[in-house]
C-alpha cells in the first residue's frame, strides 16, 4: 500500500518537483549533493550509466555532458516528458516493472539511484541493478540520512518548499548504514564505501561494487 503511495505522490508532484530541481529551490542539493553524487559516477569513468528513478533527468544530463551515456527511467511520464527534453533516453517504467524484465533497458557499467528509494523492501529492486551490470560494475545510492529519528516509515512533507506550491506528503523508510549494507550483501554487492555530503550531513552517499 505504501508503494502505491509513494508512486501517486511523485505523479502529482511532478510539475513542482521539477520547478524546485530547475530553480534550485533545494538548498543542499544546489550547496551539497547534487555534485557528491555527480562526483560519485564520475571518479568510476563510466560508459554507460542507468539512472534509476531519473525524475526531471537533471542527473543523466549533467552526466551527458560529461562524456557519459546516460539511460534514466521514472514513474511519473510527467518527469520522464521533462527529461527528454535533455540529453540522454528516458522510459517511462516504474521500478516493479523494471524488477519484472532489468535486461529490457541493456547492460551498464554503472546504475545510480539518487533520492528515489523509499520502500522498506529493497531486496528484488537490488537484486535487478545486479543483473544489469557489466564485471566490475558499481552502484551508487544517494539517499535521505536517517540521522534525527526513528528508524522506520516516515514522512516528507515538502515543508520547506512550500512557496513553490501545494505538495503531496510522501512516506518513505528510514533504515540504518548497517541496514543498507546488509541490504547489499543479500543483493550480491561487496565492499560498500559511505559517504557523509555535509555538513549536516546533508545525505548518505553508498557506492557498491559487484561481489
Amino acid at each position: 500500500m505504501r508503494g502505491e503511495v509513494i508512486v501517486e505522490s511523485w505523479r502529482r508532484n511532478a510539475e513542482l518537483w521539477t520547478r524546485a530541481v530547475r530553480e534550485q529551490a533545494i538548498a543542499s542539493r544546489a550547496a551539497v549533493t547534487d555534485e557528491a553524487v555527480v562526483r560519485a559516477v564520475l571518479r568510476h569513468q563510466p560508459a554507460r550509466v542507468l539512472d534509476c528513478g531519473c525524475g526531471e533527468g537533471w542527473l543523466s544530463h549533467r552526466l551527458a555532458r560529461e562524456g557519459v551515456q546516460p539511460v534514466g527511467f521514472d514513474v511519473s511520464p510527467d518527469l520522464v516528458a521533462a527529461a527528454r527534453q535533455g540529453p540522454g533516453v528516458f522510459h517511462v517504467l516504474s521500478f516493479a516493472e523494471f524488477e519484472e524484465d532489468p535486461a529490457r533497458l541493456g547492460v551498464f557499467d554503472l546504475a545510480a539511484v539518487n533520492f528515489s528509494l523509499f520502500e522498506e523492501d529493497l531486496g528484488s529492486f537490488l537484486q535487478a541493478i545486479a543483473r544489469v551490470l557489466a564485471p566490475g560494475g558499481r552502484l551508487v545510492i544517494q539517499t535521505l540520512h536517517p540521522a534525527g529519528g526513528p528508524v522506520g516509515w516516515r514522512e516528507e512533507s515538502f515543508a520547506a518548499l512550500g512557496g513553490l506550491g501545494a505538495w503531496t506528503p510522501m512516506p518513505w523508510f528510514a533504515r540504518t548504514v548497517d541496514d543498507w549494507r546488509a541490504a547489499l550483501r543479500d543483493a550480491g554487492f561487496g565492499a560498500v564505501e559511505i559517504e557523509e555530503p555535509g555538513p549536516g550531513p546533508s545525505s548518505l552517499l553508498m557506492t557498491a561494487a559487484l561481489a
